[in-house]
């Protein structure tokens, strides 16, 4: 550990590059894992909402709207409905209207319309099941969500997308810096390098101080970007708890496990800095074998 630390003061200038750039690219990966992995959750819950409602018209009978639902049924292609009669949308209506009466007395059930509504088992059976429901008897609107779904898809692949590239290219930048970084004290170390391996001296052996230096840098780079990630969860969390509280717990799958991704908890918080300590190490050992391997 003295020799690491003796080393990098005698080159401050590109330890602190190097640090430097190690530690915005592993914060940059954390924040990316939580932004990523929180619109997953996000586009989950609103694909688990009905996603098809299909208001009646208000002199409907039941056994026609029992008739299409069963007709939906029958195509396989409906994870599940609900049916909402006269009475129950009333009892919705003055849920809503609690606080002007005078629009509750207004209003009765027999003046509202029945409806259904559908979850579909994948979101590209909406449009038929749409059409399919346009053609019933008895139908007044349809209404689904394909637009919203349709949005959060495009906005979580595009994150993706700059994400990769944004990332890819800091890595790659981390990699040059902290590689040249190695490069230039192996350098000044030419001729003892020379002198082990005419010992017989093994390659992993003259490594070594060079791998432990900057896994060091690592480390270290590592524990100011995880402090900095757990000041953001913690901000975060008391940020949004107003705007997301009414959607309960936000999740998805990750590599076929259960992940909660909201409220941020323990468990997404030990996985969001095991990232960066992954990042991290996957950074430092291929840069040290790359400069080292100059000379070996």
């Amino acid at each position: 550990m003295n020799e690491i630390l003796t080393s990098l003061r005698r080159t401050p200038y590109q330890t602190f590059a190097a640090l430097s750039v190690l530690f915005f690219t592993l914060l940059l990966s954390g924040l990316l894992f939580i932004s990523l992995t929180f619109l997953q959750g996000l586009l989950d819950y609103v694909e688990t909402r009905p996603r098809i409602i299909v208001y009646f018209q208000v002199k409907a009978e039941e056994e026609q709207i029992f008739a299409v639902r069963d007709q939906l049924e029958a195509t396989g292609k409906i994870a599940d409905i609900t049916y909402v009669s006269k009475d129950k949308a009333f009892e919705i209506y003055k849920e809503f209207t609690q606080n002007d009466p005078l629009l509750v007395e207004m209003t009765s059930p027999e003046i509202l319309p029945a409806s259904l509504e559908i979850d579909a088992k994948q979101p590209e059976y909406l449009p038929e099941l749409a059409d399919l429901l346009s053609n019933q008897p008895g139908v007044d609107e349809v209404q689904f969500q394909k637009d919203i779904i349709n949005n959060l898809l495009n906005i979580t692949s595009n994150v993706r997308k700059v994400t990769f590239l944004f990332f890819s290219y800091l890595m790659f930048m981390s990699i040059i810096v902290l590689t040249t970084t190695l490069s230039f004290k192996i350098a000044l170390k030419r001729e003892e390098i020379s002198i082990l391996k005419l010992l017989g001296a093994t390659n992993m052996y003259i490594r070594k101080p060079f791998i432990g230096e900057s896994v060091f840098l690592g480390f270290l780079a590592t524990s100011l970007a995880n402090i900095v990630l757990i000041g953001v969860l913690i901000l975060l969390n008391a940020f949004l708890k107003d705007y997301f509280a009414d959607l309960g717990n936000l999740s998805m799958s990750l590599f076929g496990l259960p992940l909660q991704v909201w409220p941020f908890n323990l468990t997404f918080a030990i996985l969001t800095l095991s990232v960066t300590a992954i990042f991290s190490l996957f950074i430092t050992l291929i840069s040290s074998f790359t400069a080292t391997n100059r000379y070996l």
